[in-house]
């Protein structure tokens, strides 16, 4: 029987949908604190991530050949998106930031091959 082909993508489908809640959420979250605009970047990079990784677990859901490469770029941004929330000392920035370290660790396997 031929191995399924999803079953080398499930540990990074799970950890890209997690990261797209962590996104999301700090997003909306960021947008409540008192200086928005000290948030603009982090804002801005959750929704990027989040759209990112959204859209790379559909790549993987539907084995497309393009699912790797696009893994590569949702790595990069998870990575950017990291970098920014661990800079915030909030707790929505700072689950949103191991969230994303965790998809940036998946993204490169799938990357890899």
């Amino acid at each position: 029987m031929a191995k399924d082909p999803l079953a080398r993508y499930l540990d990074c489908i799970a950890a890209c949908n997690a990261c797209a809640v962590a996104c999301q959420h700090c997003a909306a979250s960021c947008l409540q604190e008192p200086d928005v605009k000290t948030m603009a970047r982090c804002i801005a990079l959750d929704m990027d991530c989040a759209r990112l990784c959204e859209v790379s677990v559909a790549l993987m859901a539907g084995a497309s050949e393009l699912a790797p490469d696009l893994c590569r770029v949702c790595a990069k941004a998870c990575r950017a998106c990291a970098e920014e929330c661990a800079r915030h000392d909030m707790d929505h920035c700072q689950q949103c930031a191991e969230a994303c370290r965790r998809c940036v660790q998946a993204c490169e396997t799938v990357a890899a091959g």
